[in-house]
């Protein structure tokens, strides 16, 4: 194996120091365990580095880092039912009353199925187009999923919150 791989120009260290928040956030959002997440975030990046896909530009690379940590994660949560929802859980021993109003706390109570579409749509600003892509779902399936996501985060926020 060569040292000097390159992934749309930019060497394994470069890709792991620029997306490891993007991968963090799409494991954490899907997992809501951090050691799960961490475990999901590194296969992903293990297999960037075993696999070594060309890629056609950085928007590409991207895309497919987070489809494959959604595809991580998905194989975790089969092979390993343990996972435990939040919801399971009393929140005021995980959630101080202080961050109830913060945006990542809201996004971490919404679905699943929300959750995805939420956080590629508002935190890594995908356009609904790029984010049927990434999912594998037509962009009429996106948006109804981020306008009953959109619901749901008003309902967690207790009012009519704008988008």
């Amino acid at each position: 194996m060569s040292a000097q791989r390159s992934y749309a120009g930019l060497s394994y260290d470069e890709v792991l120091h620029k997306y490891a928040d993007t991968v963090a956030g799409v494991c954490v959002a899907r997992l809501q365990n951090q050691a799960d997440a961490e475990d999901c975030f590194q296969n992903t990046f293990i297999k960037l580095f075993q696999k070594s896909p060309d890629f056609r530009d950085e928007n590409h690379l991207k895309a497919w880092l987070i489809r494959v940590a959604i595809n991580e994660c998905r194989d975790y949560v089969d092979k390993n039912r343990r996972v435990i929802s939040l919801d399971a859980i009393d929140r005021e021993h995980i959630i101080s009353r202080d961050d109830e109003r913060d945006a990542s706390w809201a996004l971490m109570r919404t679905r699943p199925k929300y959750r995805e579409v939420l956080y590629l749509y508002y935190c890594q600003r995908y356009k609904v187009d790029e984010i049927a892509r990434i999912l594998g779902k037509k962009p009429n399936t996106v948006k109804t999923l981020l306008k009953r996501g959109r619901e749901e985060l008003r309902r967690i926020y207790g009012g009519d919150a704008n988008e």
